[in-house]
């Protein structure tokens, strides 16, 4: 392979990782690697369209004023992520305004953000964001010819509640994208490679089970990755006083309070929740509940603070599950163990994919080569992009 060419496929394969970072970062509802703006309002530094490297906040220090961060809104957006430059510091929370915007976030009816919802920061090099000039805009233009295909898979897997209203396209890029780099790697091989001797090895075709497998990988690491990454302790701290104040978390001494939990999802497909209180004097006023995409659902939780004063640790578990099988089935497994359950939804998913892959190519093998122009797809992607 001359050094050129090893160049542009490089360059290929890095587009290709990039949306699909996007859009599997989508699906979960939280950046991964990469995020993009959609709206104007962090113009001039970003415009619509205009991707970023997002930090996970797990992995940086508490964001300083001048910071652009991703959080989970509360108001804006329906509750949804925004992406806005932290403004100053408060003793309620964090102050944020988009760059186009002239008034802060909490002139309006976002209140100060907590650090809690910080869920990643964007990459700063000398104070300034390092901008990825229409990432977004490619990662929509990717996912749109998939759309149609919502329908059949969602006839192969028996999931039409969780595709429904075709909302889960995003999803479904990682089938292309994968399929493109299976073709690039098999391109790069033995594309362009000529042969001293006729061989009976047909170098253009790839093997059904090796297609099979690159499919289901494809469709259950974002499946896998969507209940497991967000499943986990939530821990929050109350104080039992002896003068207890407006603050939900600051009780009177031995009395009760109510606090309101909000389950958020902000990715493609609907989430079954089932949070557990961890501690006998927490109670959770509805346990079992499916969120849709794109939206939000709310329990409530009953605190009971200890005779004696003092900051005391409270915590509840939050499992999330993709709702393909019945939820008396899922509620069943996690009774057993919440992997149980995951394990359950995730051999269903790979049966249904499996099927369809094998309704989709045949059993025999895959020709990766157009019919009809003697090039290979890493040329045509060269000619297109390059």
């Amino acid at each position: 392979m001359k050094l050129g060419d090893g160049i542009q496929y490089g360059v290929l394969i890095i587009l290709i990782v990039a949306v699909g970072a996007m859009l599997f970062g989508q699906v979960l509802g939280q950046p991964v690697l990469l995020g993009y703006v959609e709206t104007g309002s962090m113009e001039p530094t970003m415009e619509p369209g205009d991707g970023f490297i997002a930090v996970p906040a797990v992995f940086t220090p508490p964001p300083e004023p001048g910071d652009v961060v991703v959080f989970q809104a509360t108001e804006l957006h329906n509750g949804g992520l925004t992406t806005h430059r932290i403004v100053r510091r408060t003793d309620e929370g964090y102050i944020t305004r988009g760059d186009a915007n002239p008034f802060t976030d909490q002139d309006g009816v976002e209140p100060p953000v907590m650090e809690s919802q910080i869920v990643a920061e964007a990459l700063q090099v000398n104070g300034q964001v390092v901008v990825i000039r229409d990432l977004g805009t490619v990662s929509q233009i990717v996912q749109g010819p998939l759309v149609g295909t919502i329908g059949l898979i969602g006839s192969a897997i028996g999931s039409s509640g969780l595709l429904a209203g075709g909302s889960s396209a995003q999803s479904l890029v990682f089938l292309g994208v994968g399929l493109i780099i299976v073709s690039i790697v098999f391109d790069s091989v033995t594309g362009s490679r000529p042969r001293a001797k006729r061989s009976r090895r047909r170098s253009n075709y790839i093997k059904t089970t090796t297609f099979l497998f690159i499919l289901s990988l494809l469709v259950l690491a974002p499946a896998t990755a969507s209940m497991v990454v967000p499943s986990g302790a939530n821990t929050f701290n109350i104080v039992s006083s002896e003068a207890p104040n407006d603050d939900p978390l600051v009780i009177g001494v031995g009395a009760e309070a109510t606090i309101e939990y909000r389950v958020i999802n902000d990715g493609f497909v609907p989430i079954l929740t089932v949070i557990e209180p961890q501690h006998p004097e927490l109670t959770i006023s509805r346990s079992v509940f499916t969120v849709s995409s794109r939206s939000n659902e709310t329990t409530t939780l009953t605190v009971q603070a200890p005779d004696a004063t003092g900051s005391y640790s409270r915590a509840i578990k939050e499992w999330r599950y993709l709702p393909v099988l019945p939820r008396s089935v899922i509620l069943s497994l996690h009774a057993i163990h919440p992997y149980v359950a995951v394990a359950a939804i995730d051999l269903l998913l790979l049966i249904g994919t499996v099927a369809f892959g094998l309704i989709a190519v045949g059993v025999g093998p895959i020709r990766l080569r157009s019919t009809a122009r003697n090039i290979t797809t890493i040329q045509e992607l060269k000619r297109r992009f390059l």
